[in-house]
C-alpha cells in the first residue's frame, strides 16, 4: 500500500510539474489521473457523478479531458477516492486550476468551434505531428495568401473581418514549429492538392516556393503521393496523428469533418492508422525527391 501510494504522489507531483501546452493538455492528464483513482477503488461513474451532483455522463468527459474542472468537484472525488495525502491533494487540485487557465487561442472563440479547440490544444503539446493531406496544402504549412482562399471555400458568406479571424488563427498555430520545443511535423501530401491553383496562379507559386523552402527546416518533413501511384491505402481521406513526449498521453489520431471532429484513442484505431501511414510513406516519392518534384509542378503552372 505504501508503494502505492507513494506511486500516486510521483504521478500526481511529475504531472504538476511537467506539462506542456496549455489546458487541454493538463485537463487530459488530471482526467486520466482522476480515471484511475476511481478506477482503484471500484467505483463506478455513476456512483462518482453522484458524489459532485452529476451524471455519469459528465464523469466520463472529465476523464476524457473534455470539459474543465471545478475545483471542488476534484477535492470532493478525491475524497471518495480515498486521498487523504494533502501533497497529493494539493498537487490535483492546483493541477485543476491551472487546467483552466484560457490558452492563446482562447482569444479566437468567435472563431474556433469546441471541437476544433480540443485539436488546436493538442496540436500545441504534440511532440510528433504526423498527417496526410489529399485537397490542400496542410494548413502548418499554408502562407497567408492561400489559407485565405481555403477559408474562402468554406466561409464564402463570411463577412471580411470574420475571415481575416480565421486566417489570422491559422497563421498564429504555424508558430509552433518554431522553438526550442518544436514539434517533428511529417506530412505526406498527394500531388492533386499541390496541382490545384487556389488563389490563383500567381498564389500558388508562392504557396509552392514557400513549401520548398519548408523541406529545408530540420523537424519538417515533406512526402508526396505522385499521380501515377493510382490508388493508396489512404483512400478514406485525410488525418492526423499526434503523439506526445508526456508518457501518459497516448497517440490520438484526428478525423475532421465538415462541422465536426473524431478523436480515437483506442489503441487498435491508432494502430490502424498508423499503419496506414506508414504505408502511404512508402508509396510517396523519398524525401530526397521532394523538393524535385515541388520545382516541377512549380515549373507546370
Amino acid at each position: 500500500m505504501a508503494e502505492a501510494h507513494s506511486a500516486r504522489e510521483h504521478s500526481a507531483s511529475s504531472m504538476f510539474a511537467r506539462p506542456r501546452g496549455g489546458p487541454t493538455v493538463l485537463r487530459i492528464l488530471l482526467g486520466a489521473e482522476l480515471r484511475r483513482l476511481r478506477e482503484a477503488r471500484n467505483i463506478s461513474r455513476e456512483e462518482a457523478g453522484y458524489a459532485i451532483r452529476a451524471s455519469d455522463s459528465k464523469i466520463s468527459r472529465m476523464e476524457l479531458g473534455r470539459v474543465g474542472f471545478k475545483e471542488r468537484d476534484v477535492t470532493d472525488l478525491l475524497s471518495l477516492y480515498g486521498v487523504v495525502d494533502e501533497q497529493e491533494r494539493a498537487a490535483l487540485t492546483s493541477l485543476a486550476r491551472q487546467a483552466n487557465t484560457p490558452g492563446w487561442w482562447h482569444s479566437f472563440s468567435d472563431v474556433l468551434p469546441p471541437w476544433f479547440e480540443v485539436y488546436v490544444g493538442l496540436e500545441e503539446a504534440a511532440s510528433r505531428i504526423r498527417a496526410y493531406e489529399v485537397q490542400f496544402v496542410p494548413g502548418l504549412l499554408q502562407i497567408e495568401e492561400y489559407a485565405r482562399a481555403v477559408t474562402l471555400l468554406g466561409y464564402a458568406d463570411a463577412p471580411p473581418h470574420e475571415v481575416d479571424r480565421r486566417v489570422s488563427l491559422r497563421m498564429t498555430r504555424q508558430k509552433l514549429l518554431v522553438g526550442e520545443e518544436a514539434p517533428h511535423l511529417w506530412v505526406v501530401v498527394d500531388e492533386a492538392a499541390l496541382r490545384r491553383p487556389l488563389g490563383g496562379r500567381q498564389v500558388m507559386r508562392a504557396q509552392l516556393e514557400y513549401l520548398i523552402e519548408a523541406t529545408s527546416m530540420s523537424n519538417v518533413t515533406v512526402q508526396i503521393v505522385p499521380f501515377q501511384r493510382g490508388g493508396h491505402a489512404a483512400a478514406g481521406g485525410p488525418f492526423s496523428i499526434l503523439r506526445f513526449a508526456e508518457p501518459d498521453l497516448p497517440d490520438i489520431v484526428y478525423l475532421e469533418q465538415l462541422t465536426s471532429a473524431l478523436y480515437l484513442e483506442r489503441r487498435e484505431d491508432v494502430d490502424r492508422y498508423l499503419a496506414v501511414m506508414e504505408r502511404l510513406c512508402l508509396d510517396a516519392e523519398p524525401t530526397s525527391s521532394t523538393t524535385k518534384i515541388l520545382h516541377r509542378v512549380l515549373t507546370d503552372l
